[in-house]
């Protein structure tokens, strides 16, 4: 008769395989799942930005062209990007097997492409959100913009601009949680998980970099503002915190001046820069310093240790008995002094005093007799070590020579003579300092009057409604932040335009002014304004091209100052960025090379010229460019 308890151990282990095997059919429906998110929040994102750059931007024409610039930032570059690896995600759909693997390498390959678009789009977002709240301020502005979202993307609701603008960034940081997701649902075991770590770690180095870069921007951006405040302004901004500041910074700056705290320096080290340049002399060069790094001065490090830092650490220490025998004989020769003018004066001494008077003999006695011995060894002791460390430097010369032979030997100059090479190096430094000293000198003759002060972000609109109702000779701009203290006083920040109501207030003070901003009237102090006139150049250009707009670009009128004298179609160099405000103008970057077609406007202006960059040609402030020397071209050559 057969046992009915035989079968039962088969159908637990067939019970185990089936509850494995459904496990596995539960995660990899969570992850295929969690895929077809990926996709299809790509797909909507995608379709979003598209939104945003052809429909919406084309229906934003009232503004101006620069503020458009800044809300949309490089969006179509984003665009680009997206659609690329939207095209590669809808290629892997079919492919279940190997999707999660697949989609790993997608994100690890695209990962540069990513922080270089977002980067930029996020370090400008902050300037898109102050046009924003610009715009809020002039309700029909506001309502007009808002209008035209509403009917483009109706889930937007009354955040308007701000929803969309925020859309790349929640992307760009939920591309790491939808990758976690996936590796979720993703067996320890499984191909594709060491892959889909990589990807999500990628992500999310990729959003660190962002923020580390946006951070950076933002720093320079504020410290790179040039400011003329006034003492009374600059008292105003003391506080307890810059207080605070500037008492650490003069407290570390003593310690480091006494030497009791080491300074820090920053260090360069190329071996460990990614550089975008295949081959070359730069490549060479990164290879060289990479094996110097790694090997030769590790080696010198090391033998550097043994063979000077501990025997000199050594002799420290023998130094320490010595020098507190002589420092106790200093002590003790205070007491023998006592004790011999004592007996000189007395005739006697106690017993202590006696005892204290031959301590002193005893020591001073030891030390004539062996600190000469002493201070001897101590000499030959430490020449050794000098004689190792000379030893040392030529070892490690030696050794970059012959490991730098193969670089040199590209070199032109490589079997010149060691007096020519030391010439060469002279006159070639030489020249590079007069070039230097040359561009110094016209970078300083250009600097912008500090009176010139930028429009505030969305500013361009208020200007022109001020503008058309008073006209350009009641335009004025504020050179300095403006803090009202009285009920009818106005609160303005530094660069905004008014228009002059009266020059006086109700009791015949000629030092305030009433003053329109376009939404609010009220008193100012009017040594803290300054007439705004318009550019005859774009006064000009505007009345030839467009004759039928009825407002001019402004430019606050600058105090006659030196500028350079620069001729027709020369070749000069950026030496501030400049914004165009206008078809009739070109923008610039600092240091950009810009030729120049003109050196003056149509009505003969000096202070404006017609210039042509990256194949552009427009009219920039003349004071805004400087005659760069010619270089000299790059290379050695020996001297003849």
């Amino acid at each position: 008769m057969a046992d009915p308890g035989a079968d039962e151990p088969s159908s637990r282990s067939g019970s185990t395989d089936q509850a494995g095997q459904g496990s596995k059919d539960r995660l990899l429906l969570h992850q295929r799942l969690a895929i077809r998110e990926l996709i299809d929040t790509e797909v909507s994102y995608l379709h979003m930005l598209q939104l945003c750059a052809l429909d919406i931007r084309s229906h934003l024409q009232q503004l101006p062209q620069e503020d458009l610039d800044v809300l949309f930032s490089n969006m179509d570059d984003i665009i680009q990007v997206s659609s690329r690896f939207l095209h590669g995600l809808q290629e892997m759909a079919s492919m279940e097997e190997e999707q999660a693997h697949l989609i790993g390498n997608l994100f690890l390959e695209f990962q540069e492409e990513f922080e270089r678009v977002y980067k930029v789009y996020c370090a400008n977002y902050d300037q898109a959100l102050l046009l924003v709240k610009a715009y809020r301020k002039e309700p029909e502005l506001q309502q007009e913009i808002q209008g035209i979202i509403e009917a483009a993307v109706p889930q937007a609701g009354p955040s308007g601009l701000s929803f969309l603008l925020v859309i790349p960034l929640q992307r760009i940081t939920k591309y790491p949680l939808l990758l976690q997701k996936i590796l979720e649902n993703t067996l320890p075991n499984a191909s594709a998980y060491p892959i889909l770590q990589r990807a999500m770690s990628a992500l999310q180095g990729v959003n660190s970099n962002i923020n580390e870069y946006k951070m950076r921007k933002e720093v320079a951006s504020k410290y790179t503002k040039v400011e003329q405040l006034s003492l009374r302004e600059r008292l105003a901004r003391i506080n307890t915190h810059t207080l605070s500041k500037k008492t650490t910074r003069l407290s570390q700056l003593l310690k480091q001046e006494a030497g009791l705290v080491p300074r820090v320096f920053l260090q360069f080290r190329p071996h460990e820069c990614s550089l975008d340049i295949s081959g070359g002399p730069a490549e060479q060069y990164r290879s060289l310093a990479r094996d110097l790094q790694l090997e030769v001065f590790l080696e010198f490090k090391q033998r550097l240790e043994g063979l000077v830092w501990k025997p000199l650490c050594s002799l420290t220490r023998a130094l320490v008995g010595p020098q507190n025998l002589i420092k106790k004989r200093l002590d003790k020769l205070l007491d023998f002094e006592r004790v011999e003018e004592k007996l000189l004066d007395v005739g006697s001494v106690t017993y202590e005093e006696e005892e204290a008077r031959h301590t002193y003999q005893a020591l001073n006695s030891l030390l004539v007799a062996e600190l000469p011995k002493f201070n001897q060894l101590v000499m030959q002791w430490l020449t050794q070590i000098l004689h190792s460390f000379v030893a040392l430097q030529r070892d490690l010369a030696d050794q970059v020579l012959r490991r730098a032979e193969s670089s040199m030997v590209q070199l032109p100059h490589h079997r010149a003579p060691e007096p020519d090479f030391r010439k060469l190096l002279e006159d070639t430094l030489g020249q590079t300092c007069s070039q230097l000293h040359s561009f110094q000198e016209n970078f300083e003759k250009v600097l912008p009057h500090p009176s010139t002060q930028p429009l505030l972000p969305g500013s361009e609109y208020q200007m022109q409604a001020l503008l058309t109702k008073y006209g350009p000779g009641k335009l004025y701009q504020v050179m300095s932040n403006i803090s009202g203290t009285g009920t009818l006083d106005l609160t303005l920040p530094r660069g905004q335009i008014v228009a002059l109501l009266q020059n006086k207030d109700t009791k015949g003070n000629s030092s305030r002014w009433l003053v329109d901003t376009g939404g609010h009237r009220g008193y100012v102090s009017a040594r803290k304004l300054q007439l705004y006139h318009m550019a005859p150049s774009e006064k000009a250009l505007r009345g030839l091209v467009a004759p039928h707009e009825n407002f001019q670009l402004l430019t606050p009128e600058p105090t006659p100052a030196p500028s350079p004298t620069v001729q027709a179609m020369t070749q000069v160099v950026a030496a501030y960025p400049f914004v165009a405000r206008s078809s009739h103008e070109v923008s610039l970057q600092a240091g950009q090379p810009v030729t120049i077609l003109e050196a003056q406007d149509k009505k003969g202006n000096p202070e404006w010229s017609l210039v042509e960059v990256n194949g552009q040609r427009g009219y920039v402030p003349s004071s805004f460019l400087v005659s760069s020397p010619s270089p000299a071209s790059w290379g050695w050559t020996l001297p003849s």
